[in-house]
């Protein structure tokens, strides 16, 4: 189906982050699906079959974004997976992301100059 939109999975545990990514996302033409921890993420992942998926590193359990990451590579994950962190810069520059399975990380608060652009870029990738 050509026209069918994106689906983005949000992963927070903060709802303000998660009504943020949700007005930008679909502003940019994306379907937004979302979950409030790493375990409703895998449920709603199973569900849903996101095109990609943005996690916040620290939810309910200060590397739970990690986790999740690591639970959908066992799963056999294709979609890219990007990191939402208030330590992102940081953390691009101290790990290989890509070790972690992950496409990137954005940085807290989003960016809204490249944080569509890197979306639409990595979507139209696949």
């Amino acid at each position: 189906m050509k026209d069918r939109k994106h689906k983005i999975l949000c992963i927070d545990d903060d709802q303000e982050t998660l009504d943020l990514l949700r007005i930008a996302l679909e502003s940019g033409g994306y379907d937004v699906v979302e979950a409030l921890t790493a375990e409703e993420g895998v449920k709603t992942y199973k569900a849903e079959k996101p095109d990609l998926i943005i996690v916040d590193l620290m939810m309910e359990e200060i590397d739970a974004g990690t986790t999740f990451t690591e639970r959908l590579k066992g799963m056999g994950n294709t979609a890219p997976v990007f990191m939402l962190s208030s330590v992102g810069d940081s953390l691009g520059n101290q790990a290989d992301y890509s070790n972690l399975g992950l496409a990137g990380i954005f940085q807290k608060p989003i960016e809204p100059s490249t944080f569509l652009p890197t979306i639409k870029k990595r979507l139209t990738k696949k």
